[in-house]
């Protein structure tokens, strides 16, 4: 017997020892990462949907920290969501500081669909699922995330995704994509937000739609993709670029960086220059502890493989250059 109970507490002991284990990058499965830089404890949080984790067994979020963005501590959830909640999927979580708090956006795909027609009768076109980023509130980075209302932040009838938070001269907007399932030709929409984001102010407004991208598809029933946009202002010259991506034919998916000629995030946005090009994307910028400009994407674009991949960025006021990996 004292053999038996030994074996099952080295067992234990391993398994423990096995959840607890730093992980490296690229053992971690991760689409849309987001990184959170937290300047006064000098950790790094990398925020995933739980499912992107095999036997996670629960839908929502999750996060992974480290001091050096190679290594990464087991995941803590940050958000776990209601069994009952209709939830099909759970896609694009990102991690805000503002005014003393911290906001998680989330895109939350429902199983029921919406009451509209599809714009293409094809039997290869999707069902509109409702869809839409929905913002939580939390004390600590670490969460537990709880949420603002009981409701999208997205208008109810659109199939909108990966809400992204940019404050201008002190009031909140949140830019978003309006799903090209819906529209064929996808688009980039900018909402206002309350001061304390509990909701929006006045109506969506497009910025641009996907067929903006350079190469992009022409066919009037042609899918073309708006997806993940981050905005960034440059410290040195006032400029404001956006990151967002795409399908281009010949280049996969894929990041584009387009700036705003006045300056403001109602833009117009020009440019749409490929950034990256090698099958990543849904990317988003961050500052190192010892102040290099990261960019943070996925790659590759195919499940199970996708995996967190870091560039510096080079910012000379005028536009962003990719450095080495």
């Amino acid at each position: 017997m004292k053999k038996i109970l030994s074996a099952l507490f080295g067992l234990c002991a391993a398994l423990a020892a096995a959840q607890t284990a730093p992980l490296t990058t690229d053992a971690i499965r991760v689409r849309d990462p987001f990184i959170f830089a937290d300047a006064p404890s000098k950790t790094y949080y990398l925020y995933a949907q739980a499912e992107n984790r095999a036997g996670s067994g629960y839908q929502g979020v999750e996060v992974y920290t480290s001091t050096d963005l190679k290594t990464w501590q087991a995941p803590r959830p940050v958000l776990t969501l209601p069994a009952d909640s209709g939830v099909a999927m759970v896609w694009a979580p990102e991690m805000h500081a503002y005014q003393g708090a911290y906001y998680l956006f989330v895109t939350l795909t429902f199983r029921d669909t919406l009451p509209v027609a599809r714009p293409v009768d094809a039997p290869h076109w999707p069902r509109m699922h409702r869809r839409g980023t929905w913002i939580y509130r939390a004390e600590s980075p670490a969460g537990p995330f709880k949420p603002l209302k009981n409701g999208p932040h997205t208008p109810a009838d659109w199939m909108a995704l990966d809400g992204t938070l940019y404050v201008e001269n002190g009031t909140p907007y949140m830019v978003f994509c309006h799903e090209w399932v819906q529209l064929i030709d996808g688009a980039m929409a900018l909402v206002e937000l309350t001061p304390d984001l509990s909701g929006t102010r006045g109506e969506p407004v497009r910025l641009f739609s996907a067929s903006a991208a350079p190469g992009a598809k022409r066919g009037a029933k042609e899918s073309k993709v708006t997806d993940g946009p981050f905005l960034y202002k440059s410290p040195q010259s006032g400029a404001l670029f956006m990151i967002w991506s795409t399908f281009i034919p010949g280049k996969e998916y894929c990041v584009l960086l387009a700036r705003s000629a006045s300056g403001r995030v109602a833009g117009p946005w020009t440019g749409h220059t490929p950034l990256y090009t090698t099958n990543g994307g849904h990317g988003m910028i961050f500052k190192t502890f010892e102040g290099r400009l990261r960019l943070a994407l996925h790659q590759p674009n195919t499940g199970p493989l996708e995996r967190l991949r870091l560039f510096g960025l080079t910012d000379d006021g005028t536009a962003l250059r990719l450095e080495s990996e």
